[in-house]
């Protein structure tokens, strides 16, 4: 691929993926969390199985079982933790704990799927979760925002251990879109039982919905996808260090939030541990963790 093309995509993607922290915490002064996140997903997950439909689809419902599952770690878990840690913590720190989860994923995978890693992916476990101590303020702070953007990173991991095992079973496009189809109907089913629901109906909430769910959902799979089948994956992952970058950036820029210093050493440990940990890739051994928001 050209290599100009090929960046400006990975920046497109990883724009997307990061600046949705800060568009998202901007939409819950329109919509509850849960509902927000709901919204976004079933809409987007709507449109997916709409351009998947001549695609073959799960027939045993076991299969199915396994989507929804993938679909309850990777959309409704993922999702739900980070659109509520966003009410107490910055779009920024709650970017920079969801993608630490490539360093979740190594240790997951090692445990459930037996992986073996490399010494260099290994020192990139321990700088990762050094980045996330210090992003913390080099301390252990327990407070429910910090909590849920680690549960983002976790869930995600397991996601992406589920998508290792099962994945053959079904075409990508199928289980992108079903997953998050199924992950978007909890969500809402969520959003007015376990809270209490908000819904303002303003120019703002609306584009921000469709964003969400057009631009950072639909666009950024298909790109994302798009380089990871142009490309060798592992290294392309590595770029995945970029989202939580944009993710700082445009909380800064859109929500005035304040960057703490230790919270740009923190997020640059992350960075350099994801680093190690992807760009020693090797496709037998370690598990894929590209998916993306």
């Amino acid at each position: 691929m050209n290599p100009i093309l090929f960046g400006s995509l990975v920046i497109l993607t990883t724009f997307l993926m990061g600046s949705s922290f800060a568009v998202g915490k901007i939409g819950l002064a329109y919509v509850s969390p849960l509902l927000l996140v709901g919204l976004r997903f079933t809409i987007a997950g709507m449109i997916m199985a709409l351009f998947v439909m001549k695609k073959p689809l799960p027939r045993k419902t076991l299969d199915w079982g396994r989507v929804i599952l993938v679909g309850f770690f990777q959309t409704a878990g993922v999702m739900g933790c980070i659109f509520l840690s966003l009410r107490t913590i910055t779009a920024g720190e709650s970017s920079i704990l969801t993608f630490s989860n490539p360093l979740m994923v190594v240790i997951l995978s090692t445990l459930f799927l037996g992986g073996k890693y490399e010494v260099l992916q290994w020192l990139g476990i321990i700088l990762g979760f050094a980045g996330v101590f210090i992003t913390l303020g080099f301390h252990l702070q327990i407070q429910e925002g910090t909590l849920l953007g680690l549960g983002s990173a976790i869930s995600w991991a397991t996601a992406t251990v589920l998508i290792k095992a099962w994945g053959q079973r079904f075409n990508v496009w199928v289980l992108t879109a079903y997953q998050m189809l199924f992950g978007g109907i909890l969500l809402l089913i969520m959003g007015v039982t376990m809270e209490t629901p908000k819904l303002v109906f303003h120019p703002t909430s609306v584009f921000i919905i469709l964003w969400l769910a057009i631009m950072a959902s639909i666009v950024q799979f298909a790109v994302w996808f798009y380089l990871l089948n142009q490309s060798d994956p592992g290294k392309t992952s590595a770029f995945l260090f970029l989202a939580p970058f944009f993710g700082v950036l445009t909380g800064w820029l859109l929500l005035d939030e304040v960057v703490d210093w230790y919270v740009c050493i923190g997020g640059g440990f992350i960075i350099l541990g994801i680093f190690f940990v992807n760009w020693t890739f090797k496709p037998k051994d370690m598990p894929s963790s590209e998916n993306g928001y």
